[in-house]
């Protein structure tokens, strides 16, 4: 499954028809959303039973879970699941919050069905904003508060009245239990990080206009679900990670914490041990952790981009290239010796005239995008026939 190309939603739908009884329940599914970094806001895994060809990038991983939250809660809820209404369900629960504002060029390109406009909703709720440079250098990357929607999601298909002011109140607590969690310690570099990333990841309270000031106990009095409670407590938890162990003054917060949530004190460590673990396992993958420079980070970022657009358009870019003889003799050539000037420049050429018929490709055209060639060749022997086919459905 290919999550970057038109069609992945149906692809995923016969994938999960086949995996029915993958989560037998919402608990089962909640830890595995924990273990993958989805409820921690970080995009790491998906779950074994979607096959995919490429390596996904952050916001592959995120769309995938997303949806798989969104599926199985829908199955829990309502039973057996025509996929249909399920698709049908969730754009209209986006729509109720006001989320699905698909731009009328959007609406041109993805065409009028309903499984296309989901397609570009989730694109719109996994980026927190911004364009492609500066998702390159890193500042615009992925929603942390995604699980939030699941939440909402599931009070959506209960009925819940004042579904929008439910939506505000989750992110507002949510919010203020980490600022407490975070005024419980000796706040490091990578902590403020953290509370940047979950603040700039806000959609239903106005960043602006809110005011976080760590009270939560007169918020907690409203009545929240076992599910939001042990939310909250995950996210205090992935608040006062970062030195892998507990102060007499975050015991002391946390603890009283999960008594207002009615958790017992093993719960409560338990939750504490799950966060630690997640990221003592994981702690070289998560990006905000990375002290990498601008120049590292501009390069890491345009080359897993690149690298994206390149595979996703692998068998369109092998016919261009065997049709191009001379090309591939040069590239060849040039795995084991030096080109010329002219060589280079002729290679040069004819890539970017390849490129101008792979519309996806666009971006080697800007001014400068010359420099992103390096990675196109690195690239070449990896180019499979499949890629740009990988959400074909097999009719049986």
């Amino acid at each position: 499954m290919n999550p970057s190309a038109a069609g992945w939603i149906n692809k995923f739908g016969h994938l999960a028809k086949k995996e029915a009884t993958y989560f037998p329940d919402f608990t089962s599914l909640y830890q595995e959303l924990k273990q993958n970094g989805f409820v921690y806001g970080i995009h790491l895994d998906i779950p074994d039973f979607i096959p995919v060809e490429h390596k996904l990038t952050e916001d592959e991983i995120a769309k995938i879970n997303l949806l798989t939250a969104l599926y199985f809660t829908f199955k829990f809820e309502k039973g057996e699941v025509d996929f249909e209404l399920f698709v049908n369900t969730v754009f209209q629960y986006y729509r109720s919050l006001e989320v699905a504002k698909i731009s009328f060029l959007n609406k041109i390109l993805g065409g009028t069905q309903t499984e296309n406009q989901l397609e570009k909703l989730l694109d719109s709720r996994i980026y927190l904003g911004g364009n492609a440079f500066n998702r390159a250098f890193g500042n615009s990357i992925t929603n942390s508060l995604l699980y939030v929607d699941v939440l909402i999601f599931r009070i959506y298909l209960n009925g819940h009245p004042s579904l929008m002011e439910h939506a505000q109140l989750l992110e507002y607590v949510t919010m203020n239990i980490a600022y407490q969690a975070l005024n419980s310690k000796d706040a490091h570099e990578k902590d403020v990080k953290l509370m940047q990333l979950l603040a700039s990841s806000l959609t239903y309270v106005n960043l602006n206009e809110a005011h976080f000031d760590g009270s939560y106990r007169d918020l907690l009095k409203h009545n929240f679900t076992d599910c939001e409670k042990d939310y909250f407590l995950d996210m205090a938890c992935l608040t006062i990670w970062e030195d892998q162990q507990v102060s007499y003054s975050e015991s002391d917060y946390i603890l009283g914490l999960g008594n207002d949530l009615d958790k017992t004190e093993k719960e409560v460590q338990s939750a504490i041990e799950n966060v630690f673990d997640f990221f003592q396992k994981n702690k070289e993958r998560v990006s905000y952790l990375n002290d990498k420079n601008l120049a590292s980070q501009f390069y890491d970022g345009m080359s897993k981009n690149v690298s994206k657009l390149i595979l996703r358009n692998s068998k369109r870019l092998k016919k261009e290239l065997t049709e191009s003889k001379e090309l591939v003799g040069l590239l060849s050539k040039s795995a084991v010796k030096e080109l010329t000037s002219e060589e280079k420049k002729k290679v040069q050429n004819q890539l970017l005239d390849i490129f101008k018929s792979v519309p996806s490709l666009a971006i080697f055209m800007l001014p400068g995008g010359a420099v992103l060639l390096p990675i196109f060749i690195k690239l070449i022997p990896k180019l499979l026939p499949s890629a740009f086919d990988d959400n074909r459905v097999e009719e049986n």
